[in-house]
């Protein structure tokens, strides 16, 4: 277990260096470097531009800003922000839990409704609801997030008045249920194309384990159906979901950032649009960053999980 964990950490840390790297230049090669805003603006001298150069540390050569960087992320230090000097890692880690609340929520969700749809598509083949789980699979998957937005806004928020349109709180603050009704909408939308491809991906796992010999043997044993399913036949099936809920974190990420637009959901996509908007790379950066790290971890519990579940992985051979 010891050695798994270690290579695993250790493929992480090299995966997050190099993001940091690809970023870093990506961000230096955009059009204008990152004081586009002021070298386009007309009102900004010379002079003033060597001062914010100075101060920011950009007029030093581009590996010497990687490793003050680096090390800065590293320690805690993130740099402050172009646009009012505000220090970097405040402004992410404020908007921190509320994208982890929207991200957790949805992937509870549509785990659960997911897993449920595809089970008892899997039992019932060739039924009417296999057949209808199919089709709304494929709607969900045809159309993007934001129509769905878009839709969920018109329908449930202007015309009939359900739910609030968007936000995290009503205006003036709101109590625990205030906040579950505007966190509704948001996490179904966002888990919405999740629940569609994992009902079918649990759908193809348990046709093949209910076909397995173990499980024609488990219930000629007298062992009760649902007992036989959800025992043997569940945890055989789910090592293909784990993997694929680690592979899948990018579109959760890249998800949330759409569904916080729409609904405008204070976390780190909305922020992420306005830095961009700016083109305030210390905060870009930051984000950038944050899900990174998001992702990689997510990928390695995922690998840990499937080690636990899977008695065929074994740990220190990797």
């Amino acid at each position: 277990m010891a050695r798994f964990l270690i290579s695993r950490l250790a493929q992480s840390v090299v995966l997050l260096l190099g993001v940091s790297i690809v970023g870093f230049m990506l961000m230096h090669l955009a059009p204008g470097g990152p004081l586009a805003l002021y070298t386009l603006n007309p009102t900004v001298t010379a002079q003033d531009i060597e001062r914010i150069k100075v101060q920011f540390g950009l007029d030093q050569p581009a590996y010497i800003q990687y490793l003050k960087w680096a090390s800065g992320m590293a320690t805690g230090n993130w740099g402050y922000s172009f646009f009012g000097g505000q220090q970097v890692r405040e402004i992410v880690l404020d908007r921190v839990p509320a994208t982890l609340l929207l991200m957790g929520s949805a992937l509870a969700l549509a785990l659960v409704i997911g897993v449920t749809i595809g089970i008892v598509s899997a039992v019932r083949r060739n039924s009417i609801f296999d057949y209808a789980s199919a089709i709304a699979s494929m709607l969900a998957l045809s159309l993007p997030t934001f129509w769905f937005g878009l839709l969920a806004i018109f329908v449930f928020a202007q015309t009939l008045g359900w739910l609030p349109a968007g936000g995290m709180v009503s205006t003036g603050g709101g109590g625990f249920v205030d906040r579950i009704e505007h966190l509704v909408l948001p996490v179904v939308v966002l888990a919405l194309v999740l629940v569609a491809q994992w009902s079918r991906y649990t759908r193809s796992s348990m046709l093949e384990i209910l076909d397995q010999d173990f499980m024609r043997t488990a219930r000629s044993k007298g062992i009760a159906s649902s007992r036989v399913l959800l025992n043997h036949g569940l945890r055989a099936a789910l090592v293909p979901l784990v993997t694929l809920a680690g592979l899948q974190l990018p579109l959760l990420v890249g998800g949330a950032l759409v569904a916080e637009t729409v609904f405008s959901w204070p976390g780190m996509g909305l922020l992420f649009l306005s830095a961009l908007s700016t083109r305030d790379y210390p905060v870009l950066m930051a984000i950038l960053m944050v899900g990174a790290f998001v992702v990689i971890l997510g990928n390695l519990l995922a690998d840990i999980v499937v080690a636990f579940v899977d008695p065929r992985v074994k740990l220190g051979h990797d």
